[in-house]
């Protein structure tokens, strides 16, 4: 183990700084500009865009070779820009950052790393997919299970811009819904996680799935470029191939558009949710299209808790460092929290 920790920057600060750069301009180029532009124009107009799922048209287009490549097309410009970031920290953070730091401060059971993972995530305000990378890059550090996952669905979920957006084209009322239930669903589901883990999750997973940067040799900037290719090889081609399927059978999962409401179209809306892939903010034009079209507001609330949460696309993605047992509780938490908020959006709305 210490001949492996060797290897990382023998100046642990410089590669700290190096990482820290990155992330505040990889941040501020893909996120924090662009969406504090994109506030003002939901300020005056009450509008982010047309919905993903449909366009301007009243529902999905039928399952098609078509539908897929529209949806991939139209996703990928939305997120390419941020995949490619996560990819970088992802990376990076087995390059740069040293391993028994990410395990100091993140790497403890219980409240406090769950806790450090949620306020973490605040800046980042990734997608489900974009933010898995760096997901894995933590878990492979040391990061726990429940610190991860509160990380991973902080990001979506507790998103400050995705909730500015939200207060000025549906309501602010909506906000503070998605806010409250958002945090309650992130502690919990992260407790969860961790709670049913399998065993061996528990260890560090430097001694069951060894990173490349931890193994290989040559120049820092060699290796970190080296493990950018191993973990994009890894991800994206499985990733693109479920976002096209996803895209063909969203006529499926979201078959009608229109003015339905009730406890079975609430928990069919949570499932549905769970599994679809959407950009950041995403989730707002979607409720507002289904608005217009006199959608209740129970299967609203499910809607806006899970499409941004998780996606099967992102599950996927971190096989390699959640078990199934383990990626399983988290997609069930995060479906029946949707239940549960479309049922407390159908009495209070």
């Amino acid at each position: 183990m210490q001949a492996r920790l060797n290897d990382k920057p023998r100046l642990p600060f410089v590669g700290v700084m190096i990482f820290a750069l990155v992330a505040i301009v990889g941040f501020a180029y893909v996120k924090w500009v662009p969406y504090y532009a994109k506030a003002f124009v939901a300020q005056s107009h009450h509008f982010i865009g047309d919905s993903i799922l449909s366009g301007k048209a009243a529902a999905a287009p039928s399952a098609s070779w078509s539908a897929a490549a529209d949806y991939g097309i139209a996703y990928g410009k939305a997120i390419w820009q941020a995949l490619v970031l996560g990819l970088i920290l992802g990376s990076g953070i087995k390059v740069l950052l040293p391993t028994q730091w990410v395990s100091a401060v993140l790497g403890r059971l219980g409240f406090r790393s769950v806790a450090l993972g949620s306020l973490f995530a605040l800046p980042c305000m990734m997608c489900t997919c974009c933010a898995a990378p760096v997901a894995a890059g933590m878990r492979q550090s040391r990061a726990s299970v429940g610190s991860v996952v509160s990380w991973w669905l902080s990001n979506p979920v507790l998103n400050p811009a995705t909730l500015v957006f939200m207060g000025f084209v549906l309501g602010w009322g909506w906000t503070l819904f998605r806010m409250v239930l958002g945090i309650a669903m992130v502690l919990v589901v992260a407790h969860l996680a961790e709670r049913y883990a399998e065993p061996h999750e528990a260890v560090s997973l430097e001694q069951v799935l060894p990173s490349e940067a931890d193994t290989a040799t040559g120049g820092l900037l060699a290796r970190w470029v080296r493990e950018f290719m191993v973990l994009a090889i890894r991800l994206v081609p499985e990733y693109l191939v479920l976002v096209l399927l996803l895209g063909a059978a969203r006529a499926w999962l979201f078959p009608v558009l229109g003015a339905y409401d009730g406890i079975v179209w609430i928990v069919a809306m949570a499932l549905a949710g769970t599994l679809f892939v959407i950009p950041t903010a995403g989730e707002v034009p979607i409720v507002q299209a289904m608005f217009a079209l006199g959608l209740g507001a129970g299967p609203a609330g499910a809607l806006i808790m899970t499409l941004p949460a998780v996606s099967l696309p992102s599950l996927v993605m971190l096989g390699r460092v959640f078990s199934l047992r383990t990626r399983l509780v988290i997609a069930a938490g995060v479906a029946l929290s949707g239940m549960l908020a479309g049922l407390i959006a159908m009495a209070i709305f």
